[in-house]
């Protein structure tokens, strides 16, 4: 067992806006990465230095601690991620992916640390992992379809997000996602379906765009065919449960069931639902979409 530990001294980064890794595997098939070890990334410079820390600088992008990118056959298991400058991990247009056995820890007034994030990516399993970030501790975006997510200890942080931020000239989607067998423990946001035309992280005032037939072809959005089942904890907002889907097209076949949040101490959560359509609700604390 060993580390792999970035520098923390910011001069050291061979860096400019249009980088965002810092380790980066792609384009690789049957690739097996197996801990034991641990990747520190030494991330409190960047968070210091982030505008949502001080508003006062400029806002910049961070590298992303470790990334797999258009990768077959992945298999991820039985690492440590800690401190990572921005997201932990992330997959991107890759398939058939394991990811097991990943502790993932960050404080949580880290900045945008998501714990794992998914994109444009299908048949991926993430089981067995305990994550504790400033930001989401699952986030499923844009062209993903197919992804387990099972036993997994959550928190602190945003929750597990099934989101989508649209797309140019195509219809983004999001479909076919389980979440199954998770413990929060006093998440910000919990449970959340967020599409692009409501997710602002911005400093300055983000407007929803209003869909017209001349531009819903152009950048519009879909998620279907997802289950969020047992699932409890604590939540430290009272909104537990938030599903912010599009005016235009409604998220659709959302199942929710054995569901438990409550307030830290106990107290009562609620949920705000906005354009979304549920197949099933059954045994869901807060009560969803009434």
């Amino acid at each position: 067992m060993g580390a792999i530990e970035a520098s923390s001294n910011q001069s050291d980064w061979d860096y400019d806006s249009t980088t965002t890794h810092w380790i980066l595997f792609s384009n690789i098939k049957n690739l097996i990465i197996r801990g034991g070890g641990t990747i520190i990334g030494n991330g409190e410079i960047w968070w210091k230095n982030s505008c949502k820390i001080n508003p006062n600088l400029p806002c910049t992008v961070a590298p992303t601690a470790l990334t797999f990118f258009s990768c077959n056959q992945l298999r991820v298991e039985n690492l440590n991620i800690i401190n990572s400058q921005q997201i932990h991990v992330s997959v991107e247009e890759c398939t058939d992916v394991s990811i097991s056995n990943v502790m993932i820890t960050a404080p949580e007034e880290s900045p945008n640390t998501d714990g794992i994030h998914v994109s444009k990516t299908s048949n991926i399993l993430i089981k067995g992992c305990v994550i504790r970030t400033g930001d989401d501790c699952i986030s499923i975006a844009t062209g993903s379809q197919n992804v387990s997510v099972m036993s997994i200890v959550c928190g602190p942080g945003h929750g597990i997000s099934i989101g989508s931020l649209g797309a140019n000239n195509s219809l983004a989607k999001v479909s076919d996602i389980i979440v199954d067998d998770v413990t929060l423990n006093g998440t910000t946001n919990g449970v959340r379906i967020k599409t692009w035309q409501n997710y602002c992280d911005s400093l300055v005032p983000c407007y929803e765009e209003v869909k017209t037939e001349s531009n819903i072809n152009k950048s519009a959005v879909l998620i279907s065919g997802v289950i969020y089942k047992n699932i409890k904890g604590t939540s430290a907002s009272k909104v537990a449960v938030n599903f912010s889907c599009s005016r235009t097209l409604p998220c659709q076949n959302i199942i929710v069931e054995n569901i438990r949040l409550v307030g830290e101490g106990g107290q009562s959560t609620e949920s705000l639902c906005s354009h979304v359509v549920l197949s099933k609700s059954e045994m869901v604390v807060p009560q969803i979409c009434i």
